[in-house]
């Protein structure tokens, strides 16, 4: 009985290899299409993305409404880290966007939260973890949106990195060239559809696909179970908790993932809303890895907006990790939302609205007006 199991589980974990590897071969194809069909946009489509993303504000918003419509800052980003390897954004407009997807991804989490609102008790826990991954990308924007925007603190340190990657002019990345296996087929398919919009929709769609795939194929493969049997240890202590919400992260490659299982252990207090932020933290860097994959055979602009967005969370990771006093703000702050949520239950529905879905949308809409 127990060889069967075994031999289904081996299939079962091949089966997850396979899709693994077809999920990255898409991703690179999406990407690749992405690129090529950013390349074919005409000039006054360029124009008008430039002209919009002008204003870093209006940049901000636009990736955090983009992110929080799609549930995803993987597809977000990688698609970012395209349109600036197309020419068409510059990475001083395209680093308040990465920002705002970091923001809008924490939805996914609050949203999780909200399945808990029958239960006074666990809905208080559930949405103060929910709100503690909004809550430490909030206080990240605050304090690095200035410093990028008057300085170009995050553009200008990443570009210095990136020529480390890049031996001369002609040279496009550290591992292939500019014209990747998949720009035969890509240039094949943009030139058949002949639309660079509908091609750039397809290509969105083929990113975001591929990155649900891959992460289902690995949280199936390395996740499911380990999380769960190691529960205990992964949270015994902040260091270890923000190694283990790195490493989960970026195997699965999306932070809402990640950050989604530990709602339920808050909700029902196996583990506690202060000791859960550290891998939060984690998860936040660990979710990097996709811009990674994305630039790694583009531009060096494509290359340094991969480095922003390690950047963009590892300096929010330092800020408030090493310091007890100061990562315990975010946690007591997310914890009176929830208890304000739990009197008033309207309060966590209208949070979301407006922080996610209206204030950007009234921001952009009268920027451009």
């Amino acid at each position: 009985m127990e060889s069967l199991e075994q031999e289904k589980n081996k299939v079962n974990k091949t089966k997850s290899y396979l899709m693994m590897l077809l999920a990255l071969m898409l991703f690179i194809f999406a990407i690749d299409l992405l690129t090529v069909a950013m390349s074919h946009l005409n000039s006054a489509v360029a124009e008008s993305i430039l002209m919009a993303t002008r204003n870093p504000f209006v940049s901000l918003f636009i990736g955090l409404l983009m992110t929080a419509l799609i549930q995803s800052s993987s597809t977000v980003t990688a698609s970012i880290v395209a349109v600036v390897a197309s020419g068409h954004l510059t990475l001083e407009q395209a680093v308040p966007m990465v920002m705002g997807a970091n923001i809008g991804t924490t939805l996914t989490s609050t949203l999780v939260s909200l399945s808990y609102i029958m239960n006074k008790r666990e809905f208080k826990r559930a949405l103060s973890a929910g709100m503690l991954h909004d809550i430490f990308n909030i206080f990240t924007v605050i304090i690095l949106l200035p410093l990028e925007i008057y300085f170009g603190f995050l553009s200008k340190l990443s570009i210095s990195i990136a020529h480390l990657f890049i031996q001369d002019d002609a040279y496009s990345g550290p591992i292939v060239y500019n014209k990747v296996f998949t720009r035969p087929i890509t240039e094949w398919i943009s030139n058949t559809i002949d639309i660079p919009f509908l091609t750039m929709i397809l290509s969105i769609f083929l990113v975001f696909a591929a990155i649900k795939i891959l992460s289902t194929a690995v949280y199936k493969a390395f996740i499911l179970n380990s999380f769960h049997d190691i529960n205990k240890l992964i949270f015994k202590n902040p260091y270890m908790a923000f190694i283990y919400g790195t490493f989960f992260t970026a195997a699965v490659q999306s932070s809402t993932v990640t950050t989604s299982l530990v709602v339920p252990l808050v909700a029902n207090k196996k583990v506690s809303v202060k000791k859960s932020f550290p891998f939060i933290i984690g998860a936040n860097i660990g979710t990097t890895i996709t811009a990674a994959i994305a630039a790694i055979y583009k531009t060096e602009a494509a290359i340094a907006l991969a480095i922003v967005h390690f950047l963009f969370n590892f300096i929010g990771a330092l800020i408030f990790l090493p310091f007890p006093k100061l990562r315990n703000i975010p946690v007591i702050l997310a914890m009176y939302m929830g208890k304000k949520s739990v009197k008033s239950r309207f309060l966590g529905f209208a949070y979301i609205l407006l922080t996610f879905f209206i204030i950007p949308f009234l921001l952009i809409y009268f920027s451009n007006d």
